[in-house]
């Protein structure tokens, strides 16, 4: 018997609370043969997607299946499952040995990439599961944003960060310096790129200037097949004279402004720029962005500051979060804005594509 698997699985907050859908059809007539669908508690996106893909599995070897197509819109998950990536984090070593395990119980299995409008019917399992978990007694996708009250399509802003660079290895101040990526900086771009290459929704690619951050942009552009677009106003903070130095350089250097400029964002290093000047640069540029992608979903790739920046706002939070807020290279992380003000954060410092 010939079947197609259709799973999805997903999180509403990554890691956050998780469930996972899949479907099982007749691969000549698209006949509905099983339906499997569950909350997991709380899970990343990738852990809720392969166990959708488990599940399938499972469903199709009940249903005496001998070829298989399990089709998903997780390309990580595709793409690991055909031996082409490497497992390597540890919540998913072991998912992937359970899926790897099934398949050999099957005749012969494919893994398809589909994009995730072509997944709908696994997509609305998945929501309708955690949905059920959440007590929920109708389908809301988009909960959390209903609850306070936000309405109109909101401009998905995906921000990542950089990869490395030889001043970040050193831990070094990189402001408008312009470093390359290292090699390692250009497998994280790589990475990140591969992650984004599933979102076919992408109106463009948003970068600030400097080396780093347009290599790590490049191929996030050439993934999703959206334009490439330079906008100053996501360039790094202006470290000025302490641009290269390492944390304990410019305190020792300048002890008293260094450490106003840890608590005080309208601080700045000599001939610098301060976190003030940047949250203002930062804003006019988010605003200006929401001007020319309403209710669409684009990249940008920057650097720490600008990225706090856009997620304070998103949370409304005090100055507090610049100083408490770690990011990674290469990190990921997800705000909305809507049209009537609101704003939901929906993923940050996201690193499991690197």
């Amino acid at each position: 018997m010939k079947v197609v698997i259709e799973a999805d699985g997903g999180s509403r907050g990554n890691p956050g609370p998780a469930g996972y859908g899949a479907v099982v059809v007749d691969a000549v007539t698209d006949e509905v043969l099983a339906e499997r669908a569950a909350g997991i508690g709380t899970a990343t996106n990738n852990v809720a997607e392969y166990q959708g893909l488990i599940a399938g599995l499972e469903a199709a070897i009940e249903l005496g299946a001998t070829s298989v197509e399990a089709r998903m819109d997780s390309k990580l998950v595709v793409e690991q499952m055909a031996g082409r990536w490497k497992v390597k984090h540890p919540s998913m070593q072991p998912l992937a040995a359970q899926a790897k395990a099934l398949v050999a119980q099957l005749g012969s299995v494919a893994f398809t990439w589909v994009p995730r409008a072509r997944n709908a019917r696994a997509d609305a399992l998945a929501n309708r599961a955690m949905d059920e978990q959440a007590g929920m007694s109708s389908p809301a996708p988009d909960a959390v944003v209903a609850w306070s009250g936000q309405v109109g399509e909101p401009t998905r802003m995906l921000l990542l960060r950089h990869g490395q660079t030889a001043l970040s290895v050193e831990r070094r101040y990189s402001g408008h310096g312009d470093p390359e990526l290292t090699e390692l900086g250009r497998a994280q771009a790589a990475g990140a790129a591969a992650r984004l290459s599933a979102e076919t929704d992408v109106a463009a690619v948003l970068t600030s200037p400097l080396r780093r951050a347009r290599a790590t942009a490049e191929g996030v552009a050439a993934a999703t097949g959206a334009p490439l677009v330079v906008r100053q106003g996501l360039i790094e903070t202006d470290f000025g004279e302490w641009e290269g130095m390492t944390f304990a350089e410019a305190r020792a250097r300048d002890p008293e402004v260094h450490g106003r400029w840890l608590g005080d964002e309208t601080a700045a290093p000599p001939g610098g720029e301060s976190f003030a000047a940047v949250g203002r640069r930062v804003e006019a540029e988010r605003r200006a962005v929401l001007a020319e992608y309403p209710g669409q979903t684009v990249v940008l790739v920057s650097h720490v500051t600008p990225i706090k920046m856009l997620l304070r706002t998103g949370l409304d939070a005090g100055p507090s979060l610049l100083y408490r807020l770690h990011l990674d290279l290469a990190s990921l992380s997800e705000v909305r804005f809507y049209p009537d003000g609101g704003a939901s954060v929906r993923l940050v410092n996201d690193t499991n594509h690197t």
